[in-house]
This record gives structure tokens, sequence and C-alpha cells, in this order.
């Protein structure tokens, strides 16, 4: 099975060596001040630091293009009513459509809030094994149950895709035409997803019984299971908690500037 997020996992950069749970740390606190950036003049910032984060990590374009695209549809959908409705400083006007100052700020300042935040989170999940991850984050205390069924759902939510389209492949080659919008079509993909729903149930199923046959949820040596990312492949500590270090203060640093001009507001 091919990993969607993790395919270029194997690649040698600065944040491809960086400790799991370092980054995990460094990267999410980033995410988090960039969340909470608000004011237009720390834009420029916020997607710089961005665009360097992605240029050290050497992750290809077109996987950042590929991932973002769907996400980038249903984000377009939800603002392009702004400029139209949203503030009262009119900047252009053609009859009864009027585009706003205010709706245009908040319109860029949504997207770039939202590249950033993508973008980092393809550069936490993207620079190392899935598993690598998700192991990282047992380390620093998440509930084994938690992380269990992340990698999981991660695992079976590809299997779960496959069977869809052969299902979709069947129903083509029965004659079945998904471009038209009728009833029939509607009971169609009412009894598909009714089909994927009791399929993906019964592997759920089957799945835990094998785990459980396998020995899970018997009590283990964690140390013995989870095994660390950082001496075994030569990362030196002081490199990574300098990264940490760095990703701190340029998140303080954002929500400072950002508390700042709130303040002369």
């Amino acid at each position: 099975m091919k990993f969607a997020l993790d395919e270029y996992a194997n690649l040698n950069s600065p944040i491809h060596q960086w400790d799991v749970r370092y980054k995990l740390i460094g990267l999410i606190t980033l995410m988090f001040a960039f969340a909470t950036v608000n004011s237009w003049y720390l834009i420029p910032l916020m997607l710089l630091v961005t665009v360097m984060l992605y240029g050290i990590s050497k992750l290809p374009l077109s996987f950042l293009a590929s991932r973002l695209r769907y996400p980038g549809f249903f984000l377009f959908g939800v603002i392009i009513l702004l400029p139209f409705l949203s503030g009262q400083t009119i900047i252009w006007q053609l009859g009864f459509l009027t585009i706003r100052q205010e709706g245009c700020l908040a319109v860029i300042l949504i997207v770039s809030r939202f590249f950033a935040i993508m973008t980092t989170g393809l550069i936490l999940f993207g620079t190392s094994s899935f598993l690598t991850t998700v192991k990282g984050m047992r380390r620093l205390g998440i509930s084994p149950i938690i992380t269990d069924m992340l990698l999981l759902s991660y695992r079976y939510i590809f299997e779960l895709s496959h069977k869809l389209n052969m299902m979709l492949k069947a129903t083509k080659l029965r004659g079945f035409e998904r471009s038209k919008i009728s009833w029939r079509n509607l009971s169609v993909y009412a009894a598909l997803t009714g089909s994927l729903l009791v399929r993906s149930y019964q592997q759920a199923e089957r799945v835990y019984q094998a785990m459980l046959l396998r020995g899970y949820g018997n009590v283990f040596n964690n140390e013995n299971y989870l095994v660390s990312s950082t001496s075994r492949n030569g990362i030196q500590f002081g490199s990574d908690l300098i990264y940490l270090f760095l990703s701190v203060i340029i998140s303080v640093s954002l929500i400072v500037a950002e508390l700042f001009f709130l303040a002369r507001v």
C-alpha cells in the first residue's frame, strides 16, 4: 500500500532528520501561532516562514499542490462571497455588485492562514513516516488508544477508498452513468454508501479480532516497543533542540506581535 502523506519521508533534509518528538512540538506550535494571526501586517512574515520551511524540507512542489487542491476548492466555496458581503468600505461597484475592502482583507487573511497551516502540517507528516510520527506521539504521552485509532484509521481509509473505486467501476460496467442527476442515481449512491459502511464495519470487526488473537491490549514494555528515532538514526540532540528553540521563538514572536497590534487598535 502506498501512503499518501509520507511518500517522500525518505528524503534527506534537516527537517527529515529532526527528531519526530521535537518536530511535533515545534511545528504544531507554529501552526497554533499562525492560527492566531489576525493582522494583515504579519501575513508576509507568516508566509515567508512557511515558504522557508517548505524549501528546507526539500519536498517537491507537486506534493504540496496535489494535497492543497481539494481543501482549496472547499475554502474557495466558503470565502467567495466575503468580498461582496463583508465590510462597509466600497472599493468597486457595478450595479448591484459591490466589492468591499474589509471582505477582501478577510479573504487574504483566511487564505494566508490556510496556506501556512496546511503547508506546515504537510511538512510535519510528509518528512517522517506515519508510523514514526505515531510512535513520537506515544513517546510524548498521548494515549496509546488514540494513537492506535489514528494509525488504523490512516491505514484503512485507503482500503475503503480502493473498495469504493472498485464498486464505482462495477456500476459503470453495468451501464451506470454518474454524470446524470436522477432519483435512480441517488438511490444507487445511497446503496453504495450503505454497502461501504457495512463492509467497513465488518472489516473493522475482523481486524479487531485478529489483533486480540495476537495479544493486543496485553501489558508490555513500551520502551522496547517504541524505538527512539534519535540515537539510532544518528541525530544529535543539539541540532534537534536548536530547531525546536527556533520554532518556539518564531511562534512566540508572532503571538507577541499580534498582541501588540491588537493593543494599538
